[in-house]
């Protein structure tokens, strides 16, 4: 079970999470926890996967807590289900980017939504716990999900695998940003293009003659018993070089040779009708089956870089090694703890190669800094590559300020002597 703080003072929104956790099978634990003190305590030390913060609760300012997310985002990665009142709906949106949110559901939709979310999550779980796979990650994941015509769906896998990608470090912050739009685009089109038969023209005609959005035109095709039963299929895979995605409606297909294809080098971004030509542009290899309900597209990876550093080591000093130089060899004193920025590292013992490591081990060098003792072992660059130093001063002074830094490291050293647990009983295993 994993615990997911609830940020609200609401009984009634309180009880109703509860309540669904439990039909969910109590995979996630929810914590609540009313007041702002002790929200943002509880933030600083467990470093909770997922949070459900209700931004509309005037007993807690919401927007302290997200700021504070948004702080040390390296830390604090997480994924957000914010809850709120329409009425708050403009004074949230500008809060939202660069925030890790996972979806933003009305209050007076909670229940069918919130459901709905946490199913996602659960079915989808290993994409969820980002830091552990990133440890354990030996060749890809994958998920598929046969979604209603519901847009709360659309969004919340287009914000998770999103993050997901950008917080693994296989994606910087424009292809994050250009991958979510994508994914939301064709979710989208197969809902209301594909299954609920939405022609441009109707669309267009509905846009002009009213207020709402095309969510109530949507809603109104629902009714229909035989679209209502329709179903849209995402299936995603991610290796560490790329990731690939297909989405297919049970519609009638379209001719989607005259809508892949650019008119002129400029992408229209002020009216509706052009999410094929934008995903076209953002993404890779996109390509229809020949009805036209089935679209499949991909994603290169950026290799061996990092996102985000540490908030606390922020204001430290970087150093670029080149191709085989050596970073530190076996037996010199251990004055500095490294946080891998980009690149990848050899460990020798002796003439021995053991291991590698990449941004995604984060640091290096980290045992014999904290016990004091010398070099365990020599580290070579592998091609170009940039490490953060942190003199062990300035480390004990960050701990002293921000313990919940220590907490964590201390985590990520018991991950390791897990794997390195795990990769043993293995080779013992295969060779009795």
């Amino acid at each position: 079970m994993r615990k997911m703080p609830v940020i609200s003072s609401d009984a009634e929104l309180n009880d109703r999470v509860e309540r669904i956790c439990q039909k969910l099978g109590n995979y996630f634990t929810p914590i609540f926890l009313s007041s702002q003190d002790e929200a943002l305590e509880y933030l600083l030390y467990e470093l909770p996967d997922v949070n459900v913060v209700n931004f509309s609760d005037p007993a807690i300012n919401a927007a302290s807590f997200l700021e504070k997310i948004k702080g040390d985002p390296w830390l604090h990665y997480g994924g957000i289900i914010a809850v709120h009142s329409r009425s708050d709906t403009n004074e949230l949106e500008p809060q939202l980017p660069d925030s890790n949110v996972i979806s933003v559901i009305p209050r007076g939709e909670f229940v069918a939504s919130f459901f709905r979310v946490l199913r996602i999550l659960v079915q989808n779980r290993r994409i969820i716990f980002q830091r552990d796979l990133q440890s354990y990650l030996l060749e890809s994941v994958g998920g598929s999900f046969v979604m209603d015509n519901d847009p709360y769906n659309v969004r919340t896998y287009s914000n998770l695998i999103s993050s997901f990608l950008y917080n693994s470090n296989y994606i910087n912050g424009e292809k994050r940003d250009r991958l979510r739009m994508a994914l939301f685009e064709m979710l989208m089109n197969a809902v209301e293009h594909g299954n609920c038969d939405i022609s441009y023209e109707e669309k267009t005609e509905w846009l002009e003659s009213h207020t709402g959005d095309i969510l109530d035109l949507i809603r109104e095709k629902m009714r229909d018993a035989e679209i209502r039963g329709k179903r849209v299929f995402f299936t995603y895979r991610i290796t560490p070089e790329r990731s690939f995605f297909t989405v297919r409606d049970e519609g009638d297909g379209f001719d989607w040779r005259a809508r892949v294809e650019p008119q002129g080098d400029e992408v229209n971004f002020a009216q509706h009708g052009h999410g094929i030509r934008m995903t076209n542009y953002y993404i890779e290899n996109l390509s229809y089956n020949d009805k036209g309900n089935e679209v499949r597209f991909e994603l290169s990876h950026q290799e061996n870089e990092t996102n985000l550093v540490p908030g606390i080591f922020e204001d430290q000093s970087e150093r670029v090694f080149m191709d085989r130089e050596v970073v530190f060899k076996e037996g010199e004193e251990s004055n500095y703890l490294y946080y891998i920025v980009s690149g990848t590292f050899e460990i020798y013992s002796g003439d021995k190669l053991i291991s590698t490591l990449t941004p995604d081990d984060m640091f290096l060098g980290e045992m014999s800094f904290l016990l004091n003792d010398r070099r365990s072992a020599t580290v070579i660059s592998r091609g170009r590559s940039v490490l953060m130093t942190i003199p062990k001063k300035s480390f004990v002074n960050v701990i002293k300020t921000q313990p919940h830094y220590g907490i964590f490291l201390a985590r990520l050293l018991a991950q390791r002597l897990s794997k390195l647990n795990a990769r043993i009983a293995s080779s013992a295993g295969s060779a009795t």
